[in-house]
């Protein structure tokens, strides 16, 4: 069988439509631009086989309308929760798809949206190397998403679901946000060692024009202060920029998310 392959194609000012190839077929994920997959397919020489969506985000499936037209009957994937025009196979926790002969699991993982759900690959035999989540906008690489529309109890519980994976499991979200959340991640945890060295390999990456993605599950537990909200220092933390006292690992949290969503990264990252 070949192998598989997972490349990101940019779109936008920082999207990742993440293209999954085997031999001549092809997968794409949350594609809310048609035109540079459409381009990515033709130079590659690539069938599209499958289109995989986690939420319902104009970022995500803008491209579907053109997509399902230039390629008719092409599966599509999608939350049932979520209302998506396009998707054809409506998914909800548990289900099990296959797209590339890769099976895949179903989680729903609410917070950014309600109904946003990750698909998560079977484990691999070890000569094919780790699995593999795609995450759509609830796991970021030194962050996660926003809550647009669920509660930090969901975000939170979405997230250590997502950490509890092996820690070689690889991340593929959708968006290269990686600097300006290690500079928040820095902020909370000034004295981590493991930031700064993060800080620094990110940087030389993005210089060389380079994604900083995919992340894996065990990178994310050193270095995502979402996934510490147990750990004292990011609680004191939080606590601090609270102004007050806070409960228990939700409202650490809930904080945290907070305190990000005013936070503005300095320009370099």
């Amino acid at each position: 069988m070949d192998p598989l392959r997972i490349t990101p194609i940019p779109a936008f000012t920082d999207n990742y439509l993440w293209l999954l190839e085997r031999g001549s077929d092809a997968a794409i994920v949350d594609p809310g631009d048609a035109a540079p997959v459409e381009r990515a397919l033709a130079e590659r020489g690539l069938t599209l086989a499958a289109i995989l969506v986690t939420h319902h985000h104009a970022d995500h499936i803008d491209g579907l309308p053109a997509l399902t037209r230039a390629h008719p009957g092409v599966p599509v994937y999608g939350p049932a929760a979520e209302n998506i025009r396009g998707v054809t196979h409506a998914l909800r926790e548990g289900d099990r798809i296959e797209a590339l002969d890769v099976g895949f699991t179903v989680w729903e993982v609410p917070g950014h949206t309600l109904g946003h759900i990750a698909y998560v690959a079977d484990e691999p035999p070890p000569e094919h190397g780790p699995g593999f989540v795609l995450c759509g906008d609830t796991l970021f690489s030194a962050g996660c998403g926003r809550l647009f529309e669920g509660t930090a109890e969901q975000l939170h519980c979405s997230l250590q679901r997502l950490a509890a994976l092996p820690p070689d499991t690889r991340v593929y979200c959708t968006h290269e946000y990686t600097l300006a959340n290690l500079a928040f991640a820095a902020m909370v945890e000034p004295q981590r060692p493991e930031l700064a060295a993060a800080i620094a390999e990110v940087r030389q990456r993005r210089r060389r024009h380079e994604p900083s993605l995919p992340s894996t599950i065990g990178r994310e537990r050193l270095i995502n202060p979402f996934l510490r909200a147990t750990e004292p220092a990011v609680a004191q933390a939080a606590q601090r920029q609270a102004g007050a006292p806070l409960a228990g690992e939700i409202e650490v949290f809930a904080a945290l998310r907070r305190w990000k969503d005013g936070f503005r990264a300095p320009a370099d990252g």
